[in-house]
């Protein structure tokens, strides 16, 4: 009998411990979702050379930033603000002059001609 309660009650702390990753790996997973604003208009910027970058900020407060990558799935189009959902990947080996974050279109949420 009481063999059978140690087995029992093994089991049942396995699957709680289970279940608990389980909850884990889904919070990690939306957590690489976010929400993006996009400016009308591109600003100059350096990155290894001049260029122009998207105006981005993550809520309506916040401050314009420069993105010095582009948005995989998404084509800008000056005089529009967009809002986007998107998936941010870290990327494993990134070039020594590029960004180590990947930004992935989930979809457009709102665009509005300014």
């Amino acid at each position: 009998m009481k063999l059978k309660l140690s087995v029992q009650s093994l089991f049942s702390v396995a699957c709680i411990f289970i279940l608990m990753q389980c909850t884990t790996s889904a919070k990690a997973f939306t957590n690489n979702e976010k929400t993006l604003i996009i400016g009308p208009e591109t600003a100059n910027c350096t990155g290894v050379m001049p260029m122009k970058c998207l105006q981005v900020k993550e809520n309506d407060n916040g401050a314009w930033t420069n993105l010095y990558t582009n948005i995989e799935g998404f084509t800008y189009e000056p005089g529009y603000e967009y809002v986007l959902k998107v998936k941010e990947e870290k990327i494993k080996n990134p070039p020594a002059d590029g960004s180590s974050i990947q930004y992935i279109l989930i979809r457009e949420i709102s665009r509005i001609k300014k």
